[in-house]
This record gives C-alpha cells, sequence and structure tokens, in this order.
C-alpha cells in the first residue's frame, strides 16, 4: 500500500506549495480541509498541521481534533499549525507587538533534535504571522529560536510531535528542504518510492486493468496537462483513445498546425477540427468579457460533442484533470468548502463514463511524468494558456484582423523570450530547478531562457485605444500592445516578472517595425492580486 503524508488544510496560500515539496521527497501526499482527516486509512504515516489566516483566538477559527492523530502518528505543526498545537495543549499564544513577516535567522537551534538535523546555526527562516508563541505546553521544548522569537521551533519531549513557527515549505526557508525531509523519512519513515517513473508504471497498469478494451475520447488543448494525459492514455490502450484537437481560430500563431504535428510525431490518434468560422460568427459584435468567455465554452462543447458522437462504442471520456483542481480549498470569510471550478463533470447527454489520469498531480509532476514518458521539451515547458485563447487577451470585439495583430505581436514576444538566455544562482536558480526545469548547474550557476524562468507571459492588444505615432515621416493612428510576464508557483498568486530592458527593448522594436496596426508597446507590471494575469 503507498505511504502517505496528510496535510490538514486551514487555509494558508501555501498548504499547496507544502505538498509540493513533500512531494519532491519522492514521498506521495495528499491535502484535506482541517476536518477530513482519515481515521481508518493504515496508509498514513504522518500528519503536517498548515498555516491560516486566521488566528488561533478568533470565533471562527478553523480548528481539529488533535486526539485523531496526536500519540498515533508523527505530527509537524507550522505556523497556526504550530500555535493552534501550543493554544490546545495548554501554552500560550499571544499577538505578537508587531507582525512578524519576512526573513529571520535561527539565533539558537538545537541540531540535535532529528528535526534540524544538518541544520546551520544562523540558517535563514521565513515568518509570517500576527500572533507569537509566548509559552509551551508542559512536557514540550524549545529548540529553535530567533532574535525575536523566542519558540520559534518546540518539541514534545515524549510524544512525535514537531511544531515550528516559520514557513519550510517557501523559498526563503533555505534549508527548509532539509526539514521537511527529516520530517517526511527520517521521522515519519518514508520509503519515497513516490516517482515519474512508478507513477507510469502503476497508472498505465490501472488504466489497462479498468478500460480493457473500451474506447476512450479526449479534448486536447495543447497545453501540458491534455498533452501529457494524451500520451499517458495512449501507451494503456493505444488506438482505443481518440483525441479531438478544436481550433477556435484564437490559438497563437501555427499553433493548430504545430501541435497537430507534434500529437501525429507522438502516435497519438488526433481528430482536427478548424472550428474558426462558427466562432468567430459567433462572437460578432461581442465586447463584453464573460459574454465572449460563455459563447466559446458553448460552441467548443457542441463542436466537441458533434465529434465525439462520431465514434462509435465510446464508454469514457478523459481528462487532464490536476491535483490542484480537485483540492477542496477554505472560504476563509466563512467555513465553506468549495471545490474548484474546472471538476465539474460530464455533460449529461455524453452519457460517458470520465477518466482522469492525472488527478493526483501537481503541475511541476505533470511536466516530469511527461519527460518520463519521452515528450518532446517545448511542450512539456509549455506556459499556461487561457481555453478561450487570444479572446480574453483583445480588449473589446473578436475579428479574424484582431487576432492576426495579436498573433504576430505574441509571436515575435514568445519567440523572443525563448532565445534571450539568463544565468542563474542562489534563490533564483533554486526557484527554476525546482519547478522542473531541465538545467546544468555549473560553478553555482544555471542558464535558461527567460521563457523558462517566469510562469506566464503573453500579448495583451488593447483594441479598443488607438495611440499617436511617427513612421517614416507619417502620421500613424494604430493599437498599442501590452506584455505580460509573470513569476508563480500556482498562479493564486503572482507578480511582475522583471525583465531585462536590452532584452524589453529588442521586443518593442521588433513589433512596432514588423506588426502592421502596432505603434505602441506596453508592459504590465501589475501584480496578482490586486490584478489579474489576464485582462479578461
Amino acid at each position: 500500500m503507498e505511504q502517505k503524508i496528510i496535510i490538514l488544510d486551514f487555509g494558508s496560500q501555501t498548504t499547496q506549495l507544502i505538498g509540493r515539496r513533500v512531494r519532491e521527497l519522492d514521498t506521495f501526499c495528499e491535502i484535506l480541509p482541517y476536518n477530513k482527516f482519515p481515521k481508518d486509512d493504515p496508509s498514513v504515516i504522518g500528519v503536517i498541521l498548515s498555516g491560516s489566516p486566521y488566528s488561533v483566538h478568533d470565533p471562527e477559527a478553523f480548528k481539529v481534533d488533535l486526539s485523531q492523530f496526536v500519540g498515533r502518528l508523527p505530527v509537524l505543526g507550522i505556523c497556526y499549525g504550530a500555535q493552534f498545537i501550543s493554544h490546545t495543549l495548554g501554552g500560550k499564544v499571544e499577538k505578537a507587538d508587531s507582525r512578524e513577516y519576512g526573513r529571520a535567522h535561527l539565533s539558537t537551534v538545537d541540531t540535535t533534535n532529528p528535526l534540524f538535523k544538518g541544520f546551520e546555526q544562523n540558517s535563514q527562516v521565513w515568518m509570517s504571522h500576527g500572533d507569537t508563541i509566548t509559552a509551551i505546553p508542559e512536557g514540550f521544548e524549545c529548540i529553535a529560536s530567533t532574535n525575536d522569537v523566542k519558540f520559534a521551533a518546540y518539541a514534545s519531549k515524549s510524544e512525535a510531535i514537531w511544531a515550528v513557527q516559520f514557513h519550510p515549505e517557501v523559498f526563503h526557508t533555505l534549508q527548509g528542504t532539509q526539514l521537511l525531509k527529516n520530517f517526511v523519512v527520517d521521522i515519519c519513515g518514508s520509503t519515497q518510492s513516490w516517482s515519474a517513473a512508478s507513477f507510469v508504471d502503476t497508472t498505465v497498469a490501472e488504466l489497462k486493468a479498468e478500460l480493457g478494451d473500451d474506447k476512450v475520447i479526449l479534448g486536447l488543448s495543447g497545453g501540458v496537462d491534455s498533452s501529457v494525459c494524451a500520451v499517458l492514455l495512449n501507451r494503456a490502450i493505444g488506438k482505443n483513445l481518440t483525441c479531438i484537437f478544436v481550433d477556435h481560430g484564437m490559438l497563437r500563431k501555427n499553433e493548430f498546425r504545430d501541435v497537430m504535428h507534434d500529437y501525429e510525431c507522438l502516435g497519438l490518434n488526433v481528430i482536427g477540427v478548424d472550428a474558426s468560422e462558427k466562432f468567430f460568427s459567433d462572437l460578432s459584435g461581442v465586447t463584453d468579457p464573460e459574454q465572449k468567455r460563455k459563447i466559446i465554452g458553448r460552441d467548443f462543447v457542441e463542436v466537441f460533442n458533434a465529434e465525439a458522437k462520431k465514434i462509435v462504442g465510446a464508454k469514457w471520456l478523459a481528462q487532464g484533470t490536476i491535483y490542484p483542481d480537485r483540492i477542496e480549498s477554505l472560504n476563509i470569510t466563512g467555513k465553506v468548502i468549495k471545490s474548484h471550478h474546472n471538476v465539474g463533470g460530464l455533460p449529461k447527454e455524453m452519457h460517458l463514463q470520465l477518466c482522469e489520469p492525472l488527478k493526483w498531480l501537481f503541475k511541476d509532476e505533470v511536466r516530469r511524468v511527461g519527460r518520463q514518458l519521452g515528450m518532446p521539451e517545448h511542450l512539456i515547458t509549455r506556459h499556461p494558456f487561457p481555453g478561450p485563447g487570444l479572446a480574453v487577451r483583445i480588449l473589446g470585439d473578436i475579428t479574424p484582423e484582431k487576432v492576426r495583430i495579436l498573433q504576430d505581436a505574441d509571436d515575435i514576444y514568445i519567440r523572443g523570450l525563448r532565445d534571450y538566455k539568463v544565468r542563474l544562482s542562489g534563490e533564483d536558480a533554486r526557484k527554476v530547478l525546482a519547478a522542473g526545469v531541465p538545467a546544468e548547474m555549473t560553478d553555482g550557476e544555471i542558464e535558461v531562457s527567460l521563457y523558462d524562468q517566469v510562469w506566464q507571459a503573453g500579448t495583451v492588444l488593447l483594441s479598443t485605444v488607438r495611440s499617436v505615432g511617427v513612421m517614416g515621416d507619417e502620421r500613424t493612428y494604430e493599437h498599442p500592445v501590452a506584455l505580460r510576464a509573470v513569476t508563480s508557483t500556482d498562479a493564486m498568486t503572482a507578480d511582475w516578472a522583471h525583465l531585462p530592458y536590452d532584452f524589453m527593448a529588442k521586443v518593442s522594436n521588433e513589433i512596432i517595425n514588423k506588426v502592421k496596426g502596432v505603434n505602441r508597446v506596453c508592459y504590465d507590471i501589475s501584480s496578482k492580486p490586486p490584478s489579474t494575469i489576464e485582462w479578461e
């Protein structure tokens, strides 16, 4: 039976990051709401309590019955989790004089304690809390402090309980991975048997057993999730898989042709459908962003269903749903649990069963599985791209000419990001490597493209705006475009990428000189929140 770590989510923005760090230790983990601990699961080898936006003193704060696992399994509390353990077992948690947020250093650390094995003195950690632990329960001892936080970490003298007020899961805690490894591997006893190779072998065997000779339909988007899903299914059931790739006319430049070629080279059975005429007709004159999305979603279902009905005897619909789509997220304004909007089941008229081979994987794990399957790197590292495509990157109504302008400008931008190489070291290098980008470390540095350094990039056409310009002594009155590039780990929050000035200058000049209809280039320097990654 597969070993697993249970991560109980109290509403922290970094809970998924804890999960990713545990998975990087080749250990399976499951993220569950704080009140859904699986009491009778013998595969659980340890429990981690996440952070939370609440104070333990808030009347609506999330609470869990610790007796479900304390004394039976090793437990690690992080931030709110550490405060909750202390508060519940007889310690004291009080509001800090000032919110403790940012880098700190462990002025003292007990490296004889198994949680801090291999730690350096004065190791950097990341704090983010408004309350602080001022007294720990009886039978516990302090195992780490900073200059400002006496109980930066504490542990039980008799039970397998550890707690840290800092966040080991974030990159700013420089030995955070070491701490999590000490807990997951040394304390909990993980055999570290969860890997891309083991996942492929196990999943292919399970798919063969579950699907047998049944026919399966899969909608492809060109993105990494659906592409990896297709190759995995193809390895299991071969020609019994039929993929449908719908071109709504708002893909990137030459994308339909290029992706179809990639899929054919991978040996996939793919039906390509050019439905751009229908989409452009139905979108004519529509300017409201939400209405655009609804029309595209409706038309896609109609086109996809029409093709799917031609496949006689199909019993399954496969989807590239990944784990973050399925994790129940806590609504911090109340105690309502909601599911991700991508998980909506099947249209009733299709009468198909659902197959989701990637449902336990994080995005970086999907990429590792893709590499294990031998897929080309440009498919694996492709940035996220919205389902409605360039329609949500054109402000105003959609026309083939506006799409052409945006495709040309975006093609120059994306090719430029792929061609421009940068050398990274330290924290920046660790972030890129942790995201699964293949790069060799030389003298403490790695070389990657700007494309690999950012989470997502794209171009926006401000077609409702015209600006004055001068080209060849002639006055122009054309559209501006805005370039967008963000860094992120999960798209829940994102910061604008600090692209080099020389790169920005080169791309700007090339777009203005080569793309008819554009005479101004801007760069979007807003973060999420308050802005979103896409403009519409």
